[in-house]
């Protein structure tokens, strides 16, 4: 970890555009988000909602104002598991030049906190198959690669 203190919480309106940044800087972010200056009101319409909604946080890992990391955690009512909640972990990312300091474990121990306050039966994410070492990173949190997952993409655009 760098000298200064890691801070992890949830994220304001105004750390849209780091969290565009981080989204676009990955193999795979790069071809679907755009990064501009002010970003697309997409995304803060977007982050609205998010913000809106009880069962929905983005946290990020914050080194005083500069966000290093971030994910999106959704929490899911159930029938199965007799009506156990469940979360739901996405967009996992970490500052390029950051990686392998510790930061997306924090963010992640600390969504899985948030799920266990909440009173989540299981902890649930995708990740791309190419996604190699983020494969070993989830396993080395505990997740296992025991369901496939499977996604429909509804627009092209």
């Amino acid at each position: 970890m760098a000298s200064g203190e890691l801070i992890i919480r949830p994220a304001r309106r105004d750390d849209v555009p780091a969290l565009v940044r981080l989204l676009a800087d990955d193999q795979l972010g790069s071809t679907r988000e755009v990064v501009s200056d002010p970003p697309a009101a997409a995304y803060y319409a977007a982050f609205d909602e998010i913000a809106a909604d009880a069962n929905n946080v983005i946290l990020v890992a914050t080194e005083g104002d500069v966000v290093l990391g971030a994910l999106q955690l959704t929490f899911t009512p159930s029938l199965s598991y007799m009506g156990g909640w469940r979360a739901t972990v996405e967009s996992v990312r970490t500052e390029a030049t950051r990686r392998g300091q510790g930061i997306g474990s924090a963010l992640m121990r600390a969504a899985i906190e948030r799920a266990r306050q909440k009173g989540c039966v299981l902890m649930q994410l995708t990740t791309h198959g190419s996604r190699v070492a983020a494969h070993r990173f989830y396993e080395k949190l505990g997740f296992k690669g025991e369901h496939l997952g499977m996604k429909l993409k509804l627009r092209t655009d």
